[in-house]
């Protein structure tokens, strides 16, 4: 078969199976029982065989349809993040006239691909194997808000890391030295490389990290609330606290009013994201903007590009963030 084109009638050949079951393998039906998906899979192995990925499309109908799958955690629909995402990739499909399928996952059930045309993953927590998947079939793809270097998929994301850096870097420029953070979840690699920014700049300018100054949240006002009683539980409290979210920043920031802790000349608060409701609290917030609504749009106007096979895409793209200075950071109290 060296010169020969492979068919799917080839690998059912191979697989001793259908070529409905072959088909329902490549398109990742989940009817197929364990033992033959097997077979199918060392067959397209062996054989080298390439799905029409052009054909699959035509066939199922789907092209006007984009898939959005984002990771089920803890508060997603009070989010600013995820609203905002949702938003942005919404307004998008209503301009370029696509239909959006929304999907929560836990990251681990296989996803069906089968009734969209191409999938945005917003973020990638857990879900790694739903993103390799999606690429072995040749889906159309496109990742937001994470890099995602050893795998051929289409991604737009932000600079987290300098997003650390710049917030270190303010508050040392306000002669702060007991600086705490209240991170992200460490499980994703906004969370990790906030962390990582802001330990960077830190160890750089020779001023301590003790690990009580180091609290391990996930974006959640709950964990904020916790976070800001341990800070404040102290002998020694911050004189600034870098909250990784806007929604944790506000949660830190109610906790210091009811605990009669003046916000910023007791103590500095900044945020991630550039909510809008940082401009409406008691006190203004100073935070770190991150595009995301121009990255949901950008997404989806790639991802069409890529499934009307106008042209062959590659989109690898890092969005710097943006330090927003308001009221809740001030100079180190003397």
């Amino acid at each position: 078969m060296n010169n020969k084109k492979i068919s799917i009638e080839d690998v059912a050949r191979r697989a001793n199976v259908s070529i409905t079951t072959v088909s329902r393998v490549i398109n990742n039906v989940l009817t197929v029982s364990d033992k033959n998906r097997a077979k199918v899979e060392e067959a397209v192995a062996f054989l080298k065989f390439k799905p029409n990925v052009s054909a699959q499309r035509l066939a199922r109908g789907v092209n006007n349809s984009i898939g959005l799958v984002m990771p089920g955690y803890p508060g997603i629909f009070h989010s600013y993040y995820a609203i905002e995402l949702i938003r942005g990739i919404g307004h998008a499909c209503e301009s370029l006239r696509l239909d959006m399928v929304f999907h929560i996952t836990n990251g681990f059930n296989p996803l069906n691909t089968n009734n969209v045309g191409g999938v945005i993953f917003a973020d990638v927590i857990e879900n790694r194997k739903q993103v390799e998947a999606a690429v072995a079939a040749q889906t159309p793809c496109m990742v937001i808000n994470n890099k995602v270097a050893d795998l051929d998929v289409n991604y737009i994301a932000v600079d987290n890391v300098l997003g650390g850096e710049i917030a270190a870097d303010y508050f040392v420029s306000l002669k702060h030295k007991r600086i705490a953070i209240v991170t992200g979840n460490l499980n994703t690699q906004s969370g990790y490389e906030r962390l990582k920014g802001f330990k960077k700049v830190l160890k750089a300018k020779n001023i301590d990290l003790p690990k009580e100054y180091i609290y391990e949240g996930d974006f959640s006002r709950r964990c904020a609330r916790l976070a800001a009683e341990e800070f404040l539980a102290l002998k020694t409290r911050p004189t600034a606290i870098f909250a990784c979210s806007d929604d944790m920043a506000l949660e830190m920031i109610s906790v210091m009013n009811e605990r009669e802790v003046k916000v910023p000349q007791e103590i500095s608060i900044m945020g991630f994201d550039d909510n809008p409701a940082c401009l409406f609290s008691a006190i203004a917030v100073t935070t770190i903007r991150q595009p995301l609504f121009k990255m949901a749009e950008e997404a989806v106007r790639v991802l069409q590009s890529i499934m009307s096979g106008k042209q062959k895409i590659q989109c690898k793209k890092i969005l710097p963030p943006v330090l927003v200075v308001r009221e809740s950071c001030g100079p180190c109290p003397q």
